[in-house]
């Protein structure tokens, strides 16, 4: 099977926040799995103003299929005005692993 698996970060205000938006993504199935990670440190620029704030990972796992939902997902129910979203292509992976995440996604 070919693949088209991509993973996706994004910073989270909180622990609620995160778990709010994994169930979501997931009950959705634009997302196979979230993994959520606590206690992440970002250093960032925002309105001029040097910010250090300890947010709350998400490790998405979607099917390029569903990308476009989960983009639009996160946008109408995150509570920043301009969330951290990023996607990288996953070119390589354990096979049933992917066809799993792909599964998951239709």
């Amino acid at each position: 099977m070919s693949h088209a698996t991509r993973m996706l970060f994004c910073t989270c205000a909180d622990n609620d926040e995160a778990g709010r938006l994994a169930h979501l993504l997931v009950e959705q199935r634009v997302a196979a799995c979230v993994n959520i990670v606590p206690h992440v440190r970002s250093v960032y620029e925002w309105q001029g103003k040097i910010e250090d704030d300890s947010e709350v990972l998400l490790i998405i796992k979607t099917s390029k299929l569903k990308l476009e939902a989960l983009k639009e997902a996160i946008q109408t129910h995150h509570s920043y005005e301009s969330p951290e979203l990023i996607s990288f292509e996953i070119d390589d992976g354990l096979p049933a692993y992917l066809d799993w995440v792909e599964a998951q996604t239709k």
